[in-house]
């Protein structure tokens, strides 16, 4: 399953874009520092957008530190759940959209003064007329980096910084964990479920590192300025 079908089955599934898995991290893991340099930068601007916000949560977390701040997400069934969240707090800073990056999103030209982009579309690039001139956007991805450096130089931004870390590796405790995990990587289907029981084992085996059941977390923090 792959698309929006797979992210709406996990927003039912999961009450939203979760991993309930147990694990621990060894090394240097590139998200808290994501998330560390995105709350230092927020203060700063006016009006920021949240590229790909999935349920929202964390769109919810930054609202603490921002003035004024939009999430959107192509999922409704994810959307749906932001928005119910946003009602059962007290946030008043922020709201959600449903909107995709493959047709023009509903923001007026230069709108946001910062975008930024936690492992969203990196489509979010393609649409920088509603970045305001002199703005800032920020993201953090898994893959595609050939793509994300191609779309950051067609598009025109400018003081381009990009940081790769793959240091950190993820150990799980058992294989159910392990399963757990896995099925919420994008596209990937519920190995949980006994009927892929023969496919997990090939995933088990190609994961096992010095005895441990494991899997590097590749991770690019990338950021850039519209001239």
């Amino acid at each position: 399953m792959m698309g929006i079908e797979w992210y709406d089955m996990i927003a039912r599934r999961n009450g939203g874009y979760k991993n309930n898995a147990v694990f621990t991290i060894e090394g240097v893991s590139a998200e808290p520092i994501f998330e560390a340099k995105l709350v230092d930068m927020l203060p700063n601007f006016n009006s920021v957008l949240d590229a790909g916000c999935g349920h929202g949560d964390f769109t919810l977390k930054m609202s603490r530190h921002a003035k004024s701040i939009i999430g959107f997400d192509n999922s409704f069934e994810m959307i749906k759940i932001a928005e119910t969240l946003l009602e059962e707090s007290n946030v008043k800073n922020a709201r959600f959209v449903y909107a995709t990056t493959k047709s023009d999103l509903p923001f007026k030209d230069e709108q946001f003064d910062l975008i930024y982009d936690r492992r969203g579309p990196t489509s979010i690039l393609n649409h920088s007329r509603i970045l305001c001139s002199g703005g800032t956007i920020f993201g953090i991805h898994s893959g595609a980096l050939d793509t994300v450096k191609n779309r950051l130089n067609s598009n025109g931004f400018i003081n381009i910084e990009i940081e790769e870390f793959n240091s950190a590796l993820i150990f799980f405790p058992n294989e159910i964990e392990f399963a757990k995990f896995i099925s919420g990587s994008p596209g990937n289907p519920d190995y949980t479920k006994p009927e892929l029981k023969k496919e997990l084992e090939v995933k088990i085996e190609q994961s096992k590192m010095n005895g441990k059941l494991g899997l590097r977390e590749y991770r690019y923090i990338w950021k850039a300025n519209k001239p």
